[in-house]
């Protein structure tokens, strides 16, 4: 049983909004940063002698926080350090889950390795990809991931995870369905191998195209990513106020050839835009569905809003509550079921909403889509 005492005493009614990239959400009654897998173990002995729940934070990068905040622990993931190491023709890369992604990504581009190029300017740390089994242009987190470290509340330790057992899916893991809250992740090994990059995906091929480069490597791949990042505002600026959201709020939803067929015929003078996937599913642009309903970028309402650079982007533009972000959440959502029966998922996590019956309708109604 580990230490009833973290390494560093928890802060009381720590403020939460200065943690996420959203800048909304209330205080913590307790926060403490681990900075070892040790006070990771000593936080939830800690929360567990005293009966409060635990809520585990990264980079804030992918989080709704209540207006209410978090009643009990929340423990801020600052496990940082990154090892490599070979495996035949094989690099092994480890990193510490409070390392910020995308500095990971640039270190392995640097050594001209292939596999996560195109997840270049994916705000947030390594501890959260696999939770979301993160993915960006034809690429998944869940595909170069060899194993990870997790503390098992379950189990009260520290076990080790092959990726088999991680159960990754599109934009989704164990650690997300059935074992929501269960683990947390303290370091992440990522298998790669220099080679080329990936570049199947249109908006990367015409960017590259734009730039003239006709045989790129992971290097220009990864510019030519964050070029497109950038302009649809998903790379972290201060001073773009585009920037202060969650990234994309809405997965791309994946449908059957019989349900694309039938939002291409409700769009018949209008091309719909789509990407067909090894297991015959067409995931169409979510972004493209929120401007068909009626949502172009740029709409306001109140303190919150689309990004005027894209449509798929939530922001806060100024003094926002989280409950200003799940009602206009909510409104786009229903006008994409309403026009082409398809209901989209959120991205990011709700904390801190209990028994809420408009985040219950943006988790988990399903609206008349067939997959």
């Amino acid at each position: 049983m580990a230490s009833a005492n973290p390494g560093v005493p928890p802060a009381a009614g720590v403020p939460l909004a200065p943690l996420c990239t959203l800048g909304i959400g209330g205080p913590a009654r307790w926060l403490v940063r681990a900075t070892s897998r040790d006070e990771v173990a000593a936080a939830y002995a800690w929360a567990a002698d005293r009966g409060v729940p635990l809520f585990v934070l990264g980079g804030g990068s992918n989080v709704v926080i209540a207006d209410e905040g978090v009643d009990g622990l929340v423990l801020h993931i600052a496990l940082t350090g990154v090892e490599v190491s070979t495996a035949g023709a094989d690099t092994l890369m480890t990193a510490g889950a409070g390392e910020a992604w995308d500095a990971v990504v640039a270190g392995a581009v640097t050594r001209g390795l292939a596999g996560v190029e195109c997840l270049s300017g994916i705000p947030g740390t390594v501890g959260g990809t696999p939770i979301q089994n993160v993915g960006a242009y034809g690429q998944e987190v869940g595909h170069v991931i060899e194993s990870l470290t997790a503390f098992d509340l379950h189990e009260q330790g520290m076990v080790r995870l092959d990726a088999s057992e991680c159960a990754f899916a599109y934009r989704m893991s164990r650690f997300k369905r059935a074992d929501a809250g269960r683990f947390v992740v303290c370091d992440v090994t990522f298998r790669l191998r220099e080679g080329p990059p990936t570049t199947t995906y249109p908006d990367v091929v015409d960017q590259l195209a734009r730039d003239g480069i006709k045989t790129p490597d992971v290097r220009q791949t990864r510019e030519a990513v964050l070029a497109i990042r950038r302009r649809k505002g998903m790379v972290i600026d201060a001073v773009d106020p585009d920037t202060r959201s969650v990234g994309s709020f809405f997965m791309n939803p994946v449908v059957s050839r019989a349900s694309y067929d039938r939002i291409a015929a409700i769009n018949s003078h209008v091309r719909v835009p789509s990407y067909v996937m090894q297991n015959g599913g067409v995931k169409i642009p979510a972004a493209w569905l929120i401007e068909q309903s009626g949502f172009a970028k740029g709409h306001a309402e109140g303190r919150v809003g689309l990004s005027t650079k894209h449509p798929l982007a939530l922001i806060n533009r100024g003094g926002a509550t989280a409950r200003d972000v799940v009602t206009v959440a909510g409104r786009i959502k229903r006008a994409v079921i309403d026009r082409f029966g398809v209901s989209l998922r959120p991205e990011p996590v709700f904390v801190g909403f209990s028994n809420d019956s408009d985040v219950e309708f943006l988790i988990n109604h399903e609206g008349r889509e067939e997959v």
